[in-house]
Formats: structure tokens, C-alpha cells, sequence
């Protein structure tokens, strides 16, 4: 029995010792082991570069600098993302300097973008290998002729998943920084006291927020609010994919979040960012992008 006993311990060791290497192998993040001669516990390389050396722009009117300088027209020299103008000191000019972004930055947003044309933007991104993805969309699928067009959450969803599949199939470690998509609420409440702005509203732009800007009878105020409440679904999503992504990284809704006053919103349609609303864009983008510890 002594023997027996002796056998059995001998082969519960073994077993053991096994199940503890392989445990070893792997973090249960998918990193590989350690390269040869690390020291045993030493912490590997962090996923995240924090100064990435090139950057694409994807996205919607936002990202063109839309309104910012001249009306219903775009401005990409304001944009946030990858602007040349000193007074924005655009995201690309913080990483990158004046000459890098210049070099290695490059915007493929188009106005009036939804997120179903984004597979198409990453593919035209592709071909840069850029380091980092900036990625801002989603507005224009809540602006839409009326509230009951509004893109779909599901279908927001596919196009997004679709989106990041389509760049990780190229390029499996390029970064991607994902902004939320802004309370159009608060900019309609913002810009329905300017009597120009309201005007240009009428000329198409958000109709499922912006129409009859100051109508408050209760059946208006629903229909913002189901707006809202769809921006807000958008956002989740925008969260929940990028989660996935170990390369990824949302904003945790500081876009969202963000209090666009006036100084901040296009003195041609209050409704897009001004240069002042680019640099604000701009700032909560790098702090995201550069921190430690998000």
C-alpha cells in the first residue's frame, strides 16, 4: 500500500508541475511568454504605445472641421484629428509635431459619414499602416429626416464590428481611439438662441433634433428625447466593441460629456464645433491617448 501511495503522489506531481507550466505560457490575455533570458516575473511591454508615430482619421463632418471657418463648407486644416492649424493644435501636431503630422497623418472622414460607410474609410486607411485609428462617428445616424429613420442600434453595431474587422484583418496591432458621439440635446439647446443659426438649421442639418427648433410642445420634446436616448444606445456600443479590442480605446464618453458653449460651436450653424470646439476635441483626445492608465 506504501508503494501504491508513493505511485499516486508521484503522479499528482507530475500532473501538477504540468498544469502549472502551461498556466505559465499564457495570461489569459493572449500575451506571449516571455522572451529568453527575462528575468521571471519581470513586467512584459505595455500594449499601448502612448506616442504612436502615424495617424488616420475616420469619421463624419466633425473630423472635416465642418462649419468651422466658412458656412456649409469643410475646413480639415481645423480638424481636431489631424489639423494644421496652430490655434487647434490638432491631435496629429501633439504627437506627431508640426512636421510629423504634416508627413504622417492623413484624413479619410467625409461629411455627412455614417457609421455604415466606416468599413469603407478603414479600407482606404489601410494601405498607410498607420500606428493609431482615430475614429469619430455616429451623429449623422442620429441626424437623420425624421426619428423613426435613425440607423438602427443593431445595425450601428455590425457596421462598427464590421469596421474594426476590416483594419484588424490588415493590421492587427495598429491602435484605435474611439470618441463618443456628442449630446445633440445640449447642442440644440445651446444653438436655439442664435436666430442665424436656427436659420441654417432649416437648410438640413440634424432634422430629427434640430426641426422646428423652438417648438417645446410635449410631442417635440419627445422626439428629442428619443434622439438622445438613441445616442446614447450608440455610445454603448461604441464602448462595448472597443472593449474587445486589447488595441482599443474609448473615450468613456468625455466627448458625451463635454459642455459645448457657445465659444465652442460653428458662429455659422451653432451646431458643429468652432476652432475653439476642434481644440477642446483635441485636448480630451490626446489625454485619452496618452495616459497611463485609462
Amino acid at each position: 500500500m506504501r508503494k501504491r501511495s508513493h505511485r499516486v503522489r508521484a503522479v499528482l506531481a507530475v500532473v501538477a508541475a504540468v498544469l502549472l507550466g502551461a498556466a505559465g505560457c499564457d495570461d489569459g490575455a493572449g500575451s506571449a511568454p516571455a522572451p529568453a533570458g527575462t528575468r521571471a516575473g519581470a513586467a512584459r511591454p505595455p500594449v499601448w504605445d502612448r506616442s504612436p508615430d502615424s495617424i488616420a482619421a475616420v469619421g463624419d463632418s466633425i473630423t472635416r472641421g465642418f462649419d468651422a471657418c466658412t458656412v456649409l463648407s469643410d475646413c480639415p486644416e481645423v480638424s481636431w484629428a489631424t489639423g494644421s492649424d496652430a490655434t487647434v493644435d490638432s491631435l496629429a501636431v501633439r504627437l506627431l509635431g508640426v512636421t510629423g503630422a504634416a508627413e504622417r497623418s492623413w484624413n479619410y472622414a467625409v461629411t455627412g459619414a455614417r457609421m455604415a460607410d466606416l468599413p469603407g474609410q478603414m479600407e482606404q486607411a489601410v494601405p498607410r499602416a498607420p500606428q493609431l485609428v482615430t475614429v469619430m462617428v455616429g451623429a449623422n445616424d442620429a441626424c437623420r429626416a425624421s426619428a423613426s429613420a435613425m440607423t438602427p442600434v443593431a445595425g450601428f453595431r455590425a457596421d462598427f464590428e464590421e469596421a474594426l474587422r476590416t483594419l484588424r484583418s490588415a493590421l492587427p496591432k495598429t491602435q484605435v481611439y474611439v470618441a463618443s458621439v456628442p449630446n445633440l440635446k445640449r447642442l440644440w439647446s445651446q444653438g436655439r438662441t442664435n436666430p442665424l443659426g436656427k436659420q441654417v438649421w432649416k437648410l438640413g442639418i440634424c432634422p430629427s433634433m434640430l426641426g422646428d427648433a423652438d417648438d417645446l410642445t410635449g410631442a417635440a420634446m419627445l422626439r428629442r428625447d428619443s434622439v438622445q436616448r438613441r445616442v446614447v444606445e450608440y455610445n454603448r456600443v461604441l464602448e462595448e466593441v472597443c472593449a474587445k479590442d486589447r488595441r482599443c480605446r474609448f473615450d468613456d464618453d468625455a466627448v458625451y460629456d463635454y459642455r459645448f458653449g457657445t465659444d465652442q460651436l460653428s458662429h455659422w450653424d451653432w451646431f458643429h464645433p468652432s476652432k475653439d470646439g476642434q481644440a477642446r476635441l483635441a485636448e480630451i483626445a490626446y489625454r485619452r491617448i496618452t495616459a497611463g492608465n485609462p
